[in-house]
């Protein structure tokens, strides 16, 4: 599985590098912290509604810690998409990038 770290999200995000970021965390989650712009779709309704991303872009996957991504990244990846995990996800990026996102 191929991984990104928040530094390597805050570098994508200043250059505009084209990507999706998908937080498949819960909706109350990304209503108390989030990383704009996202898609949200959660982990539980990624069976139902993976076609809805583009599988020609590259796709970060985010949750709180990174477990939830990762586990979405294994089922993406076999269905051709271009997913990267991001290490730790929104609890690193409040501690390392941006400490005006609530820790949870």
């Amino acid at each position: 599985m191929k991984e990104i770290d928040v530094s390597k999200l805050k570098s994508m995000k200043k250059n505009h590098e084209k990507f999706i970021l998908l937080d498949v965390r819960e909706k109350n989650e990304i209503d108390f912290a989030n990383i704009s712009p996202h898609i949200n779709i959660s982990i539980g309704e990624i069976p139902n509604r993976y076609k809805e991303l583009d599988e020609n872009k590259k796709i970060v996957v985010m949750c709180h810690s990174g477990v939830r991504s990762a586990n979405v990244c294994q089922y993406l990846e076999p269905l051709g998409y271009n997913v990267y995990n991001l290490i730790g996800g929104i609890d690193e990026w409040s501690k390392l990038i941006d400490p005006s996102v609530p820790i949870y």
